[in-house]
């Protein structure tokens, strides 16, 4: 890893085919140990069953309402400062239950590589 410092500015918002807008704010090859991106849900919205290939995550809520479900295990309400931590190849999904966006944290550890996204549906 090399010394640096990643500017919000920098990152750029996306949709997602997971049903979610993501903001890369750091994942590269110079950290390979962790990548960390911020997920934007709409009220109402479910995202996809998914898991990561090898990869564990953790999400830190930070703004919203949401209910979390994990594996066959953890079926929860979460909000801001909650974390969830999901082991690697587990099945995953989040759905915004209040009336403003679900904003929460992404960190991945080994960092996120597009191709270890598994979708389930």
């Amino acid at each position: 890893m090399q010394n640096a410092v990643k500017f919000a500015a920098d990152a750029i918002e996306y949709e997602t085919d997971e049903r979610c807008a993501i903001v890369e704010v750091a994942n590269d090859a110079d950290d390979p140990d962790v990548s960390i991106a911020r997920a934007r849900v709409r009220p109402g919205v479910t995202t996809a069953w998914h898991k990561l290939d090898g990869i564990a995550e953790r999400y830190l809520i930070i703004a919203g309402r949401g209910r979390v479900e994990v594996g066959n295990t953890i079926h929860s309400d979460v909000g801001p400062g909650d974390v969830v931590r999901i082991a690697v190849d587990e099945r995953q999904r989040i759905t915004n239950t209040g009336p403003d966006d679900l904003v929460f944290y992404a960190i991945c550890s080994p960092r996120f590589l597009a191709e270890r996204y598994i979708s389930l549906e």
